[in-house]
């Protein structure tokens, strides 16, 4: 493609007019002086000659501008031929030679206002056989037009920029093209199989001997190159997978003006073995949805497997804010963001002690179609909360392609610094990786979400760049406050109670020591009127709903089946034991953060905490203390030890673990010569002779 100025008359340009072939020798004051091939000028008005329906513009003297780097990669001596035609082809066209000086005169047989081009091109024809050119006329009109068409390019001899061009039989090609596209969801091959695949097509589809028409293997490997180019059909199975979907056409694009109008849900593996309920190890699955208009990580939870209730709890956990965590940093407030936390506070009261991070009330949400969000369930939970349900075509993960990038983010962000990290496949895995595993599900997933109030949200992001002002990119926080204010969206968070409707329920009986789930034991005093009763449900045999939440095991929420409303039941360990989440570690949390005395957050506040959470993820639970510190308090001491608690493995110790304390008021000294007098005498077994024991039987 090359680039030219607008059309336009101007002298030396070739006309056709009335019949004949006149040269335009000069063009002013509204008139237009023609000069014909036997060189008579002839004076016309330029509005009567544009109107006249026989003019046509022959030729131009205009010469495109070349794209740049066309002669690149070219022998350099055609590159030379290519320029000593240009020289000669410019000088034919305006009088003048490229090289020339300033203020040089159009030779007398090349001046466009006194010769023809046909003049013009004999003369050329004259010099260059004059100085020892083979060249004819017909050569000379040839190089001048390919010039005026495609710049100096056109004047390389086309074999040389011509692509490979087999000649080999077209049913060969398209055998090859078939072949190659049966390659996509197979495994990754040779052109050698390929080859043999296409000889079973020309055999199977043509009926004839592919000896006859297949082409030598070197020309075969260049035209297979040629069809297969940026397919991978002999590279990676995955990439070529994935080249295979995507659309035809040019990428499109979804125009949102509101947080939450266009949300995209999807379900990943995460690359981080951690240890499960039952002392297992293994992977856990990151279900997300991510909003269009900001990128802001509306809900991220993680699973074994991800199940329908857990696609739909998603829902509940973008529309309620998200609370604070002990140990998390001031600066992750949301009363210290950019987020217009005044106005939130004024909606709900919850968000005056949130976490920076916006609730999102989606309005339409794109999924796949896997069988977790094709279900009642989730179709249900959207239908309730006034979400559109959008699933994308089948074959077409583009069309949530925000969501896709993000888990790639959060692979490189995030867990590539989490102690347990695998790699995306075997060939990234490290020698230990699974016994680098030390993170619970439920740590995890609070370090999660650490890291996207304290990163991803303050992260800048490539898709929130203006188009007036491309060089700044926004973060999700500061996009979600000015769509605030532009777009006068209200986010209204879920309320308590519908939350609670959206967790997963299941039905139990309460025991005289409360309610089991999962082997953790809930228990309070408003149970006591239930305790061995029946709810009345005739279905579930008189047992009670019971609603949990996977991703917080503090507390459960029992339906009063007799009057009303919920009843929370706490964790019967949650005192003894606290959580991360616990009550006594929050508290302390809150008075250290109110000792520190400031308010206003800054970036270095921000940084050093997403610093200190990659830090923690990579190390591990922080193993308890020998000495406890001189600095601290004893309150400080035995808060601390609490929230350790939870970081110990509750699966079976290993046979080789500790020998348990001494009991109170027994030294170790002691209890160990305790143990070394009760030992009874070690008696050795006989060795087995086979032959003394024949001769007790023969």
């Amino acid at each position: 493609m090359t680039v030219s100025r607008p059309a336009r008359l101007a002298a030396g340009d070739e006309v056709g007019w009335r019949g004949s072939l006149f040269t335009v020798a000069a063009v002013g004051d509204g008139t237009v002086a023609l000069r014909s091939v036997t060189g008579e000028l002839v004076a016309v008005g330029v509005v009567e000659l544009l109107a006249d329906a026989s003019f046509t513009v022959m030729t131009r003297t205009q010469v495109p501008l070349p794209p740049r780097g066309v002669l690149e990669g070219l022998p350099a001596e055609v590159v030379a031929r290519a320029e000593w035609w240009e020289a000669h082809v410019v000088e034919l066209l305006t009088g003048l030679r490229p090289d020339g000086p300033a203020g040089t005169q159009a030779s007398p047989g090349y001046d466009p206002l006194r010769c023809s081009l046909r003049q013009r091109e004999a003369a050329k024809v004259a010099e260059l056989q004059a100085a020892g050119e083979a060249v004819s006329l017909t050569t000379v009109r040839r190089m001048r037009r390919r010039y005026q068409g495609d710049g100096v390019i056109g004047l390389v001899d086309g074999r040389l920029t011509r692509e490979f061009a087999s000649s080999v039989d077209e049913r060969v090609i398209t055998a090859i093209e078939k072949a190659v596209a049966d390659e996509t969801d197979r495994s990754t091959g040779t052109v050698t199989r390929l080859r043999r695949k296409v000889a079973h097509i020309l055999a199977a589809e043509y009926g004839i001997d592919p000896g006859e028409i297949m082409p030598p293997r070197t020309s075969f490997y260049r035209l297979v190159g040629q069809v297969s180019a940026g397919r991978h059909t002999f590279g990676s199975a995955a990439t070529r997978r994935s080249l295979a979907q995507r659309p035809d056409g040019p990428f499109g694009g979804v125009t949102v003006l509101r947080p939450g109008e266009w949300c995209p849900v999807d379900s990943t593996p995460l690359d981080v073995r951690v240890v499960l309920d039952d002392g297992t190890v293994d992977r856990v699955e990151l279900t997300m949805m991510v909003d269009i208009a900001t990128r802001t990580i509306a809900a991220a939870v993680l699973r074994p497997t991800t199940k329908a209730v857990d696609a739909s709890l998603l829902l509940a956990k973008a529309l309620t804010p998200e609370p604070m965590r002990p140990g998390w940093a001031d600066a992750l407030r949301m009363a210290r963001s950019v987020l217009p936390h005044q106005r939130l506070v004024a909606i709900d009261e919850r968000l005056g002690h949130a976490a920076a991070r916006p609730v999102i009330v989606p309005e339409t949400v794109v999924c796949d179609h896997g069988m977790v969000y094709l279900s009642q369930a989730f179709r249900t939970g959207c239908r309730a909360m006034g979400v559109n349900f959008q699933p994308t075509h089948q074959g077409s993960p583009w069309e949530k392609g925000a969501v896709e990038r993000t888990f790639a983010s959060i692979a490189s962000l995030f867990a590539q610094y989490v102690a347990g990290y695998v790699g995306r496949n075997v060939d990234r895995r490290g020698k230990n990786a699974d016994q680098d595993a030390v993170w619970s599900m439920v740590e995890l997933q609070d370090l999660l979400d650490e890291w996207i109030v304290a990163h991803w949200q303050n992260r800048p992001h490539d898709g929130l760049r203006h188009p007036l002002t491309p060089g700044a990119a926004l973060t999700p926080n500061e996009q979600y406050a000015a769509l605030l204010e532009v777009t006068g969206y209200v986010p209204v968070p879920l309320a308590g109670e519908d939350y609670l409707e959206l967790l997963p329920a299941t039905w139990r009986v309460i025991n005289a020591y409360g309610i089991k789930i999962n082997r953790r034991t809930y228990d309070c005093s408003a149970l006591n009127p239930y305790r061995g009763q029946s709810s009345g449900v005739a279905a579930q045999k008189g047992r009670w709903e019971v609603h949990y939440d996977p991703y917080d095991v503090t507390r459960i929420w029992l339906r009063n089946h007799h009057d009303g409303g919920w009843i929370t039941v706490a964790w019967t360990h949650l005192r003894n034991t606290p959580t991360p989440f616990g009550e006594a570690a929050w508290s302390q949390a809150r008075e250290i953060l109110a000792r520190r005395g400031s308010d206003r957050v800054t970036e270095t506040e921000i940084a050093d905490s997403v610093e200190a959470l990659l830090d923690r993820a990579e190390h591990g639970p922080d193993p308890a203390p020998t000495t406890p510190p001189a600095a601290t308090t004893k309150r400080d001491r035995r808060v601390a030890a609490r929230t350790r608690a939870t970081a110990e493995a509750s699966w079976p110790r290993p046979v080789d673990a500790p020998d348990p304390e001494p009991p109170t008021g027994v030294s170790a000294d002691a209890a160990a010569e305790g143990r070394d007098d009760g030992l009874a005498a070690v008696i050795p077994l006989a060795i087995f002779d086979a032959r003394e024991e024949a001769k007790k039987w023969w």
